[in-house]
C-alpha cells in the first residue's frame, strides 16, 4: 500500500471499454515525486490524502481481476501531515 495525495482529475474520453466510467486521478506519493494515474474506487477530490494499492490488489479493488488497473485508491485518510 502507498500513501498518496490526489492532485487532479484526469480526463480521458478515448479509452478501452474495460475501464468503463471509473474516474481516473493524478496522484503523487510526496511533493515533487513522480505523478501516477490511479483508478478512484471511493470518491476522492483534489487535495485528499489517500491509500492506494497496486498490482493484482489494484485490479480486484477496482472491481475485477480482469480490470486494467495498476493503481487503485481504496481509502481516504482523515488526518495526515506530510513529513
Amino acid at each position: 500500500m502507498k500513501i498518496c495525495q490526489v492532485e487532479k482529475t484526469l480526463v480521458s474520453t478515448n479509452r478501452i471499454k474495460d475501464l468503463g466510467h471509473r474516474p481516473l486521478l493524478v496522484v503523487r506519493e510526496k511533493s515533487g515525486g513522480p505523478r501516477q494515474v490511479a483508478v478512484d474506487a471511493v470518491g476522492c477530490i483534489a487535495g485528499d490524502w489517500v491509500i492506494c494499492v497496486g498490482s493484482s490488489a489494484a485490479r480486484e479493488a477496482a472491481g475485477s481481476k480482469d480490470f486494467p488497473s495498476d493503481l487503485t485508491i481504496i481509502g481516504i485518510i482523515d488526518h495526515w501531515s506530510e513529513g
